[in-house]
């Protein structure tokens, strides 16, 4: 007979990890499975930081996931004695009238967040690194930073396994099959009993549910790394974490050099492709597009590129989170397609999760993040 577990977790990167981690602290007996070994470069959950901000312009209901997100990364960091979030305030620049300055200003003003509202020459005079149009403006959020995504999983996996987690890498599911109220789980190394079962597998998470056609699509996404012409105005002293909407729906973004060179990307017009299908080479052509954003907007970042990466987003149409039963089979929870804006939630959704599957409530709205 195979060995039964009360949950089976497909995919162990930003969502799985917190998952597994928040379930084996409260006694559940987890399988956890991964057909890579996290944390890796090969999926959503890399790239050396992340983003998190709370004057979030995408809607205010993410407000409060993101203020319990804070504070579980922080007892992340107390439990592991590993250094994950580090606060260096934040920056959402545009146009008045822009989406993302919009968005920002209604959260912080909706969730009564710290913020200041600045223009493009007091943004020139305290961060020398940023170069905003003169028609621009910049919400200024204090309490935004930078987290570690490879450490941040490795933590929570780390804490899952203490906690008795049963954590398989290198094995790959093939399939798996509701049986009676629980589920049976295939891999190419044996067969799993479970009584519910967790999809948090991101881009391969179609391929898990071929018979329910989700409404997702695979973007890639590349990561640039600059040596900065003048480092000094790009330490984290000096540089927050800053995002732009240069052009309506067109939106870039930016780290401090935090040891690895100045960060730079563009958030969202990727293209489209498959988990298995990625393309990892990045292109001349590309490397001169990101090149003359940041002359116009980062000048001083335009230095010799150090390297490239490659990850994906797995996006939804309307950009929300997909947290939400299988319509078909109760036992199966489907929590996925981040959209590119949900690493920092990971240490929440991890909770909520748990929450989920244990039968409890969560203490959040998450009505849009279900089925539509």
């Amino acid at each position: 007979m195979p060995q039964t577990y009360d949950v089976a977790i497909v995919g162990l990167g930003a969502m799985g990890s917190a998952a597994a981690c928040h379930l084996a602290r409260q006694g559940r007996s987890v399988l956890g499975l991964d057909r890579f070994t996290p944390p890796h470069a090969l999926g959503s959950s890399h790239g050396h930081t992340r983003i998190i901000r709370q004057a979030y312009f995408e809607h205010p209901l993410y407000v409060p996931l993101v203020q319990r997100a804070y504070e579980l990364w922080a007892e992340l960091e107390r439990q592991s004695g590993q250094a994950l979030l580090r606060i260096t305030g934040g920056l959402m620049i545009g146009r008045r009238d822009s989406v993302l300055v919009e968005g920002a200003l209604h959260s912080a003003q909706e969730h009564r967040l710290a913020h200041e509202l600045l223009t493009p020459s007091q943004v020139r005079s305290r961060f020398p690194a940023l170069r905003p149009d003169d028609d621009m403006v910049a919400v200024w959020e204090p309490h935004a930073g930078i987290l570690c995504p490879e450490a941040c999983t490795e933590a929570h996996l780390r804490q899952a396994a203490s906690s008795g987690a049963s954590l398989h890498y290198g094995e790959t599911v093939s399939a798996w099959h509701a049986d009676g109220d629980g589920v049976r789980v295939f891999t190419d190394q044996g067969e799993y009993r479970a009584g519910q079962l967790l999809l948090t597998a991101g881009a391969w998470l179609t391929s898990l549910l071929p018979g329910l056609n989700l409404p997702l699509s695979v973007e890639r996404q590349v990561l640039y790394w600059f040596t900065p012409r003048d480092a000094a105005v790009f330490t984290p002293e000096h540089c927050p974490i800053h995002l732009w909407e240069v052009a309506p729906g067109r939106f870039f973004y930016g780290f401090p050099d935090t040891g690895d060179g100045v960060k730079i990307a563009m958030h969202h017009g990727g293209e489209i492709t498959t988990a298995d299908g990625l393309r990892r080479e990045v292109g001349d052509d590309e490397v001169a597009a990101i090149r003359e954003m940041a002359r116009r907007f980062v000048p001083l970042a335009d230095g010799e590129l150090r390297t490239t990466g490659v990850c994906m987003y797995t996006n939804t149409p309307d950009e929300h989170f997909w947290i939400d039963r299988h319509p078909h089979h109760a036992q199966v929870l489907i929590a996925s397609a981040c959209s590119g804006h949900g690493f920092k939630f990971s240490s929440v959704i991890g909770e909520l999760l748990a929450q989920l599957l244990t039968g409890r409530q969560p203490g959040f709205d998450l009505r849009v993040f279900g089925r539509r």
